[in-house]
């Protein structure tokens, strides 16, 4: 966040370096701002100050006098009408001929009164609940599954993908296609990947939807064995999963990717084999500043994206009229948050990164 001062000083810089003869985008560029940033603090600057909030306002002229008031209140607290909401109310009145006013000015009242409460057994609307939040900063701390549908050799016929990825390095440490959809499947999945990257009794999160499979007996008591703590999103809320949603779709566009559907459970198996093994070990992705999710899993990023830094360094020494802008960020993210509130900033030259 940019203070006040900060964008005074920085539109002073600016406005001075034209005064001398500099043109006004390779001047907001020196500061690392765009031209648009720029116009806009300008234009904000000679705004006025609102004085809206502040001001005092007249009372409106359709506005119930205090004696109107009192008759709204004093109906709803008849015996007759003290257990109707307004909703019921003001249509009873005008059987009777009598209008008082609106059913929306009966709430507002009432309201004002305190004594507009949730009445009967439902349950009280609820304000939405905070998002499971979680932060890796090392491998298998934090992981994130699902299953997805993969097409079948017929239309209707589908496999089912299971899928865990590593929130930190993104590397897929567990999968599997099956004929079906069961507890019993992830339970599987899931014992493989622990085994395979060897982190049993490791303080682990597994992250996950609401699916009956996420919440079946067989894998809840095979995660109670293995140690790992178990998450789930919020029902009927998929951003709350988003890097397992993110990976099925960068799964199912890529471009060797069968539309027309898998001929077997052992085509769909082959297939998903070596989309694993270029995912993990060749494509570079642009969440962890383009090294592959093995690599960073294996703790390797960092020194390949210091010799990335040290060649850039060496070429704007080369040739500095060639850089008009700061260089390109090639230091390491720390830290990846899961559904991050909003005091976790944007990821900084060393710092955390959202999704």
């Amino acid at each position: 966040m940019i203070r006040p001062a900060d964008r005074q000083q920085a539109v002073a810089l600016i406005t001075e370096a034209q005064r001398a003869g500099a043109r006004l985008a390779p001047a907001c560029a020196e500061l690392g701002l765009d031209l648009r940033t720029y116009e806009r603090w300008t234009r904000e600057a000679v705004l006025k100050v609102d004085g809206r909030p502040g001001a005092v306002r007249p009372a409106p002229a359709n506005k119930l006098s205090a004696a109107e008031q009192a008759a709204v209140l004093a109906i709803c607290h008849a015996p007759r009408y003290a257990s109707l909401p307004p909703g019921q109310i003001v249509p009873r009145l005008a059987d009777e001929g009598t209008y008082v006013a609106s059913e929306s000015s009966c709430y507002r009242l009432l309201r004002q009164a305190d004594e507009q409460h949730h009445r009967g057994r439902a349950r009280a609307p609820r304000p939405p609940s905070e998002p499971p939040r979680w932060v890796a900063r090392a491998p298998n701390q934090v992981w994130t599954w699902d299953i997805s549908w993969l097409p079948g050799p017929v239309k209707g016929l589908f496999f089912y993908l299971y899928l865990i990825v590593d929130l930190y390095s993104r590397k897929i440490v567990g999968w599997e296609v099956y004929d079906g959809e069961s507890a019993a499947h992830a339970a599987e999945v899931v014992r493989r990947a622990v085994l395979a990257e060897r982190c049993v009794d490791h303080l682990l999160v597994l992250h996950a939807d609401n699916g009956s499979p996420m919440k079946g007996e067989t894998l809840l008591a095979t995660l109670y064995r293995l140690g790992i703590a178990t998450s789930y999103s919020r029902p009927r809320t998929s951003n709350d999963n988003p890097y397992s949603e993110a990976l099925f779709r960068t799964c199912k566009y890529c471009p060797a990717y069968p539309a027309q559907g898998f001929a077997s459970l052992e085509e769909a198996r082959a297939w998903m084999l070596g989309f694993v093994d270029d995912y993990n070990t060749v494509h570079r992705h642009s969440g962890i500043r383009f090294v592959t999710p093995q690599q960073r899993h294996d703790g390797l990023d960092q020194a390949i994206l210091a010799q990335r830094q040290a060649l850039y360094e060496q070429a704007q020494a080369r040739h500095p009229e060639r850089w008009s802008g700061a260089l390109r960020n090639w230091q390491p993210i720390t830290e990846v948050w899961l559904n991050p509130s909003a005091e976790v900033t944007e990821p900084s030259p060393a710092g955390s990164q959202r999704k």
